[in-house]
């Protein structure tokens, strides 16, 4: 008999009409069942990038491009990126329709999910973040449908947000910042028998269980400002609790072996921004060679002055904050803007360059 490959789009159809995806097998294909995973990786700076004045005669530091096509020439502030010149391209000129009336500093808010500024439905804001939605295309193949950091922890407030990801309810899932905590998330290793293990793991989720019910309760006798905030805490619950009804399924396959000694996870978002940026794009580097994860958001920036990365061109020796910069007309300010932008070009080149060595 002639062997007959399974469709990759090939279903299991259950009584009730429930559909599920076949997971990778041999009977594929070869090619299929060792394709590399795609992960998605969102990035996010806010205050925009560095467009110079002409008359300053700082053209060469301009975010985009002179010249269009394969042969473009890279700016000052994106010679970085040289390396990776066959894999990258400048989008400009693009336009959100439900952007035009916006705050500009509005953009993390909508950027992975295109929300229109007011909802049509009464009491809502967004809608669900693109990340998300990879999460729930891929999550059946990984220990963590995704990963949500940022360089502030939590969700932040309407229009200067700390997330930039969103849940299909479109409610703002609260990034964490903090290497340590996000390193004990993905890789700390539980020295306990798998038995153990399994028991603490239930007594985790029902105790999410009996919060999250008795949380639910408490919200409908609140205030609305009070609502908004259980609204949050709840979206927190819900994320925790998905990740550890995940994680049972994991519990028996140990984790790929990796190298972390080059991690320094004593540095916070306060330290050395250089440092802190590496130490975090290291640990998404890692979550993907291990596929823990396939979707992953960071949020590099916080809009309008907000948040402790506003003093990182401070600590580099460029005078001014952030969104000070942001907003600069003379020549020194704008310099120093783009100059602020290269220091983010390098940071993203090196994440670039871990990709190429670990997977």
């Amino acid at each position: 008999m002639t062997t007959r490959l399974l469709n990759r789009r090939a279903v299991l159809q259950g009584l009730a009409g429930v559909t599920l995806s076949l997971p990778l097998l041999e009977a594929m294909g070869k090619d299929v069942a060792q394709t590399v995973p795609r992960r998605f990786c969102a990035m996010y700076t806010a205050n925009g990038m560095s467009l110079p004045n002409p008359k300053h005669g700082i053209d060469d530091w301009s975010w985009f491009p002179k010249t269009d096509g394969r042969d473009f020439q890279f700016g000052k502030s994106t010679e970085p990126f040289s390396p990776f010149r066959s894999q990258i391209s400048f989008l400009g000129g693009l336009h959100h329709p439900n952007g035009t009336k916006a705050d500009p500093h509005l953009c993390s808010d909508m950027w992975l999910t295109g929300a229109p500024l007011h909802s049509p439905k009464p009491g809502t804001f967004n809608s669900v973040a693109l990340d998300q939605v990879v999460a729930q295309h891929t999550k059946q193949f990984c220990r963590q449908p995704s990963l949500v950091l940022s360089i502030d922890a939590g969700v932040g407030f309407l229009s200067r947000t700390g997330t930039i990801s969103y849940n299909i309810e479109g409610k703002p899932i609260p990034a964490e910042n903090n290497p340590r905590r996000v390193f004990d998330r993905l890789f700390r290793g539980d020295q306990t028998s798998l038995a153990a293990q399994r028991e603490q793991l239930q007594r985790r989720i029902k105790l999410v269980d009996a919060v999250l019910e008795s949380s639910r309760s408490l919200s409908k006798q609140l205030g609305q400002s009070d609502r908004e905030k259980m609204d949050q805490y709840l979206t927190s619950l819900d994320e925790i609790e998905s990740r550890l009804i995940a994680s049972e399924k994991w519990i028996d396959i140990p984790l790929k072996k990796q190298d972390y000694s080059h991690l320094n996870l004593e540095i916070t978002s306060e330290g050395e921004p250089r440092e802190y940026y590496r130490n975090m794009f290291d640990l998404i580097a890692l979550a993907f060679d291990a596929d823990i994860t396939r979707s992953v958001t960071f949020m590099l920036n916080r809009e309008d002055g907000m948040g402790i990365s506003d003093t990182f061109p401070l600590k580099m020796g460029l005078g001014r904050t952030h969104h000070n910069l942001s907003h600069a007309e003379d020549k020194d300010g704008q310099l120093a803007f783009a100059k602020y932008d290269l220091f983010l070009s390098e940071q993203v080149a090196y994440f670039l360059a871990l990709r190429q060595n670990l997977w």
